[in-house]
């Protein structure tokens, strides 16, 4: 037995997380999702004298987090615009940041109109089944290179009750022919040479293919520039998360490819950084 309320397992494990320069928050977060606790939940039962079952998982996940490995994937769970998606070491952990490129797509398109929208790099499915929940006449497209994450976006679909249809190829490739009203993508955009700039635990374990790009980074925001001006209806917008340091080249990209018949727009985040690219319908 062990002789510890949960509060004081906790106490402890959060100053040895803290110790060694990790963030101390991350013990009492994982044992309160294993647990289903809220925060009510938390102040009911933090004096309870904790199980040996709940302390031996909580001296493990303190193990793996020493280890870098982030506490999405120790649950395999990540919340995103209000819901739990499944992750797996094939998925990237879907961030606050792209929230805002689902929340500025649903403004910009709150019309509640019969939509065909594609998601470029559908990942775990986060922003295809998010925007497919949200306004559940559009017609949601998932594209992604990985089998392995498209098994992953088709069990968050099955899960969350969604209904995408979800494809494997080359970023607009296998479109050739159709017209889309909304093309989406959060790319990966990390340039090979910034590896030792990121941070450990997502370059250890989150999917290389999903994180870094050639050409600078810019590489697949390149195939985008060169398919999609003859995959979206003159009506039909564009929406791309970018880089901290990528406006400026991503944005001329986009006018060029567009032959300047769009407005280009480059939006900050909530925390005033370059985040969205978004090129909007033809000019009349």
């Amino acid at each position: 037995m062990v002789d510890k309320t949960y509060l004081q397992a906790i106490r402890e494990s959060s100053l040895r997380l803290q110790n060694l320069n990790f963030d101390p928050a991350n013990a009492q977060f994982i044992l309160m999702e294993r647990k289903g606790w809220d925060k009510t939940q938390w102040l009911l039962h933090m004096h309870d004298a904790i199980s040996e079952t709940d302390y031996r998982q909580l001296l493990h996940d303190e193990k793996s987090l020493l280890k870098h490995v982030p506490p999405q994937y120790l649950l395999g769970t990540a919340e995103f615009f209000g819901r739990f998606f499944k992750l797996t070491k094939d998925t990237l952990i879907p961030r606050y940041e792209t929230e805002e490129l689902v929340q500025l797509t649903l403004e910009k398109r709150d019309n509640h109109l019969p939509l065909k929208v594609v998601d470029i790099g559908v990942g775990s499915g986060a922003i295809a089944i998010s925007l497919a929940l949200e306004r559940s006449n559009w017609q949601v497209l998932g594209i992604d290179i990985s089998e392995e994450a498209l098994e992953v976006a088709k069990e968050n679909a099955k899960l969350l009750s969604a209904e995408i249809q979800l494809l494997q190829g080359d970023v607009l490739t296998p479109f050739t022919g159709k017209q889309f009203d909304i093309i989406i993508s959060n790319p990966p955009y990390i340039a090979y040479d910034e590896w030792d700039i990121v941070d450990k635990c997502v370059r250890e374990y989150e999917p290389k293919e999903a994180l870094f790009a050639g050409e600078n980074g810019l590489a697949v925001y390149l195939k985008i520039a060169k398919q999609a001006p003859r995959l979206l209806k003159a009506s039909g917008i564009l929406l791309l998360e970018i880089g901290y340091s990528q406006a400026e080249a991503v944005s001329h990209m986009m006018r060029e490819a567009f032959l300047n018949k769009r407005e280009v727009k480059v939006l900050n985040d909530l925390s005033e950084k370059p985040r969205i690219v978004y090129v909007e319908e033809e000019k009349r």
